[in-house]
């Protein structure tokens, strides 16, 4: 045990104190100037410990735990890249619109004017957190953070693996969009003379999630590239389509819809009443689009001044994606046919497939649909990168089986392989879903949305209920007003949120292919991984652990500091 772990009460130097009371091993105390440790007294009451000041990237993160594994290549571009190359908004409405035009084009745009207004409250919350605490396992490490003393492990645990499972499911999701377009583009191509089976999605998602696996294993400096690259793919997609939609439409159509019909045209395909009717259809196409932000988190340790270019990513993401989205509907609503139900069910499986195609003709739509498979191939690429982070971080404090498998980094380079090819397999494994119909599919893009809005909701709810006394802002921080404010919005409506996201799209005669299994998949996992916690992993799992020795840590914080503090100690 070393001489820190010995002691048993707080240090302090000026305004610089410890907290020396852990004597776990493995758990001996940290400096920071981002967060204060807390040990309770016996009169009940906290010590507040405010430290020193981070001068780097690496004392920043020793001083969360942690040792650098990773290199810092992301510069604060790239990490915007990340989130908005996972959104890849034009693919991702592609993808959601048929279900978005459910209650006609009234709830496609005003349902997602609302759910993006209410997304930037859970983002700022979010970027609050990373800027105060800024790791890779953030959500979980926040929870445990600031959720009471007794129920630290167990709530971190479960939130832990919401997290992973959503993530998963995002990978899930995404490739089987990508699926879905490149063999819509095969349909068109065939003038509707090819039809597509459950086992050709499977192959080609199985594909997709196989060579995204290999781009995740890049080096962090190429991936970086990559966010790039998808950034400027996604800009021009659409751009072109902001272009060439309404000059096709006013050439081969000869009209454009008015505003009362692209404003106010209300139609309800669905047995359930009007106004529930507007939250499950309206609501989703945004919450799944505008639902990557959360992947800047997870790329905290990888980013170059990461308590300002992460929050900046993830505010800037889901801002920029909000407004350029709410832009594309306006027009695709102004263009689209205003029988809404042949929009829907058209034989190439994609509302927007349909709409291209009738504004511009076959070749057209060939190519927007190739250009929006290439841009969802760099979405998939970015979202298995950011889930091997998440298992990555969670396999290093000890959160999944065989953990000391899936947390090992290359030597020659840092890249966390084991994680990418456990993300790719649990990928493989549970997109086995689509081979059970359109409904097991759409299981996928639901799950991925409670389980992220239950782990991104939660740590918020710790820190301003049980935890706010210990909250300690960085560079982005809205205030003590505003703040709570917010943090109080964005979780009542994730709670809302992560209920809607269970009902089915049908309220009668709900069968096995109608049924929506988000319930059933979602629900099992946060049960089972608190059985599994209860049963067994409370032996093992302690939350957060360093990773850091005595003697690497006062390399990165400094000897002289932490000797300094040492020697004036006050009993």
């Amino acid at each position: 045990m070393s001489d820190l772990e010995k002691k048993s009460d707080i240090v302090t130097v000026q305004d610089i104190s410890v907290d020396t009371s852990s004597t776990d091993e493995g758990n001996f105390p940290r400096f920071s100037n981002f967060r204060s440790v807390a040990s309770h007294t016996d009169a009940g009451k906290v010590n507040y410990i405010n430290t020193t000041a981070a001068t780097s990237d690496n004392q920043l993160l020793a001083e969360i735990g942690y040792k650098q594994e990773l290199r810092r290549q992301f510069t604060p571009i790239q990490v915007f890249g990340v989130a908005f190359s996972i959104m890849g908004l034009l693919p991702s409405i592609a993808s959601v619109m048929a279900g978005g035009l459910a209650g006609g084009p009234v709830t496609l745009i005003w349902g997602w004017f609302i759910a993006g207004g209410f997304i930037l409250t859970v983002g700022i919350n979010m970027a609050e957190n990373a800027s105060s605490i800024p790791t890779a396992g953030g959500l979980y490490y926040w929870t445990h953070y600031y959720a009471p003393t007794g129920y630290k492990e167990v709530i971190s645990f479960v939130i832990g693996y919401s997290n992973t499972l959503a993530l998963v499911a995002a990978v899930c999701s995404i490739d089987y969009g990508f699926a879905e377009e490149i063999l819509a583009a095969v349909v068109l191509s065939k003038n509707g003379n090819f039809e597509v089976t459950t086992g050709m999605t499977y192959g080609v998602f199985a594909a997709a999630v196989v060579a995204m696996g290999f781009c995740a294993c890049l080096a962090s400096k190429t991936v970086g590239r990559l966010q790039t690259l998808s950034i400027f793919a996604n800009c021009f997609i659409i751009l072109l389509f902001f272009i060439t939609l309404p000059i096709g439409t006013k050439k081969n159509v000869g009209h454009f819809n008015n505003g009362k019909f692209i404003f106010g045209k209300f139609e309800n395909f669905s047995d359930w009443n009007n106004g529930w009717q507007f939250c499950i259809a309206g609501l989703m196409p945004a919450v799944w689009t505008i639902s990557a932000f959360d992947s800047c988190v997870y790329t905290s340790e990888e980013a170059q001044n990461a308590r300002k270019s992460v929050p900046m990513g993830i505010v800037s993401s889901i801002t920029l994606c909000w407004i350029v989205g709410f832009c594309i509907l306006i027009c695709s609503t102004a263009c689209m046919s205003t029988d809404v139900n042949r929009v829907i069910n058209n034989p190439y499986g994609f509302a927007m497939a349909q709409i291209i195609y009738d504004s511009l003709g076959r070749q057209w739509a060939i190519a927007f649909m190739s250009l929006m498979a290439f841009c969802q191939f760099l979405m998939g690429a970015s979202i298995v990168t950011s889930t091997s982070r998440q298992v990555y971080a969670f396999s290093r404090d000890n959160g999944l089986p065989f953990s000391n498998i899936w947390k090992k980094v290359g030597k020659k380079y840092p890249v966390p392989f084991n994680a990418v090819i456990f993300t790719c397999f649990i990928s493989l494994v549970l997109g086995l879903l689509c081979l059970i119909g359109d409904a097991s599919a759409s299981a996928l893009f639901s799950l991925n949305v409670a389980g992220n809005n239950l782990a991104w909701g939660t740590p918020t709810f710790m820190r301003i209920t049980w935890g706010k006394q210990l909250f300690r802002p960085g560079p982005f921080y809205l205030g003590r007003f505003w703040s709570p404010v917010i943090g109080w919005t964005a979780v009542t409506y994730q709670v809302f949120l992560v209920l809607i996201v269970m009902f089915p799209t049908n309220q009668h005669d709900v069968t096995k292919s109608t049924m929506n299994y988000t319930c059933v998949v979602a629900g099992s996992v946060w049960f089972l991984s608190w059985l599994y916690y209860v049963i067994y992993k409370k032996k093992f799992y302690r939350g957060p652990q360093t990773n850091l020795t005595d003697e690497q840590y006062r390399e990165v914080v400094g000897h002289d500091l932490i000797d300094e503090i040492m020697s004036k100690r006050k009993v």
